[in-house]
């Protein structure tokens, strides 16, 4: 295969697979087409099989995706060395802004969950992709520890829990929520006042519970 032909079946194989991203956000494993998403793609469904050979394999290479994605651009903050308040909430802050500018990954996880958790528990991948999310937590977590900054005792699982349940709410509850309680047209889920005042309560939040 040429270089050029190389270049243009993985750009084919890309646009298939961010179109497979919208169509699982949008209906679901269950719900979702092979031809939705050749159509997404501007392709045919035989590109689709060709490429991801069934509908259930691309949804978990899909699902893997978003969140390696997730882990990876956590681990790029580079909070090792960063004091531990102020790593915390840069945490707490990375995470509400990531939520609200990715709500397709997180539409994805709502739809996974309606399925309990069945592709998550198909592979041992996601378990081992997702333990960097604690590693994170519990360095940040024993450095403020060791200054008698924070609370001992505190579970990295449990403040991981606290900053996911926070940042995941404000995607997965943003059209009933802000329909009940918002008046005058909705806002766009990434805008940035409405991103900002949920940081800001996230971080409070956040602080209240491990701050010693």
């Amino acid at each position: 295969m040429s270089a050029v032909a190389h270049d243009e079946a993985q750009s084919l194989k890309d646009r298939i697979f961010t179109a497979a991203i919208a169509v699982f956000a949008e209906h679901g494993l269950a719900g979702a087409r092979m031809e939705q998403i050749a159509g997404e793609a501007q392709t045919t469904k035989r590109m689709v099989v060709y490429y991801f050979k069934t509908k259930e394999q691309l949804y978990q290479a899909v699902l893997q995706h978003v969140y390696a994605r997730i882990r990876e651009t956590e681990q790029q903050l580079g909070l090792e060395n960063v004091p531990p308040v102020e790593a915390l909430v840069q945490l707490v802050k990375w995470s509400v802004r990531y939520h609200a500018t990715h709500a397709d990954y997180m539409r994805i996880i709502c739809m996974e969950n309606m399925q309990r958790g069945k592709w998550l528990l198909s592979s041992d991948d996601f378990k081992r992709v997702n333990k960097s999310a604690l590693s994170l937590l519990e360095n940040i977590l024993q450095r403020g520890q060791q200054q008698t900054i924070f609370q001992p005792g505190v579970e990295a699982r449990d403040v991981h829990r606290l900053i996911s349940s926070f940042s995941f709410y404000q995607v997965s509850n943003f059209y009933s929520f802000n329909s009940l309680y918002l008046d005058g047209p909705l806002p766009e889920i990434d805008d940035e006042a409405l991103i900002a005042h949920h940081s800001d309560i996230a971080v409070k939040a956040v602080l209240r519970f491990v701050i010693a």
